[in-house]
Parts: structure tokens; C-alpha cells; sequence
């Protein structure tokens, strides 16, 4: 591969058994352009083979990383991410989730909009034509959390947490160079930084939601029930970090 045009990085914790392997090779046989960065969070399954078949076959496309400990999604994100700029890859950087919810080719149909903006994400709303497919549990859970997330960024925002984020390389040491304060909701973290770092006007202008054409919910989340309690509180350490980091653009209103 000459120079890809995007670099994806897919974070992942025992996912032998659900990795998509086809929907990989798939991929990857169209879009030589593409690379791909697989961050190993220490699984005690066999997901490094699985990584490893893949590298053997597109051997200028795939990227391993691998955690000694377990450190959560947004360690392992912000790892790939951090491997991915630092070597750089590509101009433009995005994240994914493993099971593909989001689709490897939806991802790459938002390069487009990194011509006049800096960080574009997917949103799960449900339009004429498109295709959403989740538990109405984890829909209904997702709005509460949705609305919550609004309210504490001052964002209208429909959903940060779809898992598919592109930016361009430039924005990455404003979003990754500091670690996350929650294991789940980094999402919520980085529309956090990019306000604190170009005030909310500017910030709103970078930024673009784009409804997926399809997503759909493939298994058990990772995220275990019981985390509903907890996120509270990382909302409310993510509230009060952001408080902190927005107020010289409050103060200066």
C-alpha cells in the first residue's frame, strides 16, 4: 500500500468467536487504500489468531496492537489512534466498533465530509431508507444517556455514542493525547475537548452528524447492565471535568 487515505481503528476484547472475518476480507480486497489498526485489549480468548490470519493475508493493510492488561474501549482506542497518527498512516483517522454494527464501507462514505469539516460521526437516526436494528431496551437506555449527554455539553447532539467517529489527523492531539476519565463514555469526552479547545462556536462549525444508512445491533454489548448505575457517575466526573475546561468561554460570554 502506497499511502491510505484512512486509518481505522477497530479496539477489541475476546472477540474470536464474532469477529467478521468475511465483512474484513471483504473489505479490504476493495479498498487497498485502507488501513487497518486491531488493538488487542489482553483477551484471554484466541482473538489474536484471528488478527494474525488476517495480517498474514493483507500484510500492508493490517495493523496489530496488543495490551499486556486489560485497559477498556477507550484505552485501546486512544492507543490505535495514538499508533495510527504518530506513524502516520493517513490523513484521516476513524474508530469502529469490532462487531461491525456500523459497517468498514459506512465508515469510509463519510471521508467525504472531512473536505469542509474536521470530526464527523454516525448517528443512529432512524430516516426514510435507512436500516437501525436494536433491542428497544438499549434504544430506550441510549435516549435517556443521549439526553443526559445534552444536557451536560450544552450540545444538540442526537446520539455520540454510535460507535464510528472519522477526523482528520490534525485533531488528534487535542482529542487522544490525554487519557479518558471513563472506560465507556470516552464519546461523550471528545465533543468535550473540541469545545473546550475552540470554544462552542467554532467547535459547532468543525462538527457534522451524519444519519447511518445502516446499523445493526449484532449480539450481546459488552458493556454489562449493571453499568447503567455507573455511568452516572462518570457522566458526573465528565460533567464536572467539562465545567472546568468551558469555563473561561462561559466566563468570557
Amino acid at each position: 500500500m502506497e499511502s491510505a487515505s484512512l486509518a481505522i481503528v477497530i479496539p477489541c476484547y475476546n472477540e474470536y468467536s464474532r469477529l467478521p472475518l468475511g465483512e474484513f476480507r471483504q473489505f479490504l480486497r476493495v479498498h487497498r487504500d485502507v488501513a487497518i489498526c486491531l488493538v488487542d485489549d489482553a483477551s484471554t480468548d484466541n482473538t489474536l489468531e484471528r488478527f494474525h490470519a488476517l495480517q498474514e493475508e493483507y500484510p500492508n493493510q493490517i495493523q496489530i496492537l496488543q495490551h499486556s492488561e486489560n485497559q477498556g474501549k477507550a484505552e485501546a482506542v486512544r492507543t490505535g489512534i495514538l499508533h495510527c497518527y504518530e506513524k502516520e498512516l493517513a490523513p484521516n483517522l476513524a474508530y469502529l466498533d469490532a462487531d461491525l454494527a456500523t459497517s468498514l464501507e459506512e465508515c469510509t462514505s463519510l471521508l467525504p465530509y472531512l473536505e469542509h469539516k474536521s470530526f464527523v460521526f454516525a448517528s443512529r437516526i432512524l430516516k426514510v431508507g435507512s436500516v437501525v436494528e436494536r433491542r428497544f431496551t438499549r434504544f430506550l437506555i441510549g435516549r435517556i444517556i443521549a439526553t443526559a449527554i445534552s444536557n451536560i455539553l450544552g450540545l444538540k447532539v442526537y446520539d455520540t455514542q454510535c460507535g464510528c467517529k472519522v477526523m482528520r489527523a490534525e485533531m488528534i492531539p487535542i482529542l487522544f493525547e490525554e487519557p479518558f476519565h471513563s472506560r465507556w463514555l470516552f464519546d461523550v469526552e471528545l465533543f468535550s475537548r473540541i469545545l473546550a479547545h475552540y470554544g462552542p462556536e467554532k467547535a459547532i462549525s468543525l462538527m457534522e452528524e451524519v444519519p447511518v444508512k445502516r446499523w445493526v445491533d449484532r449480539g450481546e454489548s459488552k458493556v454489562r447492565l449493571t453499568y447503567f448505575f455507573g455511568l452516572w457517575k462518570d457522566l458526573w466526573v465528565i460533567r464536572k471535568q467539562h465545567r472546568k475546561t468551558m469555563a473561561p468561554w462561559w466566563t468570557n460570554r
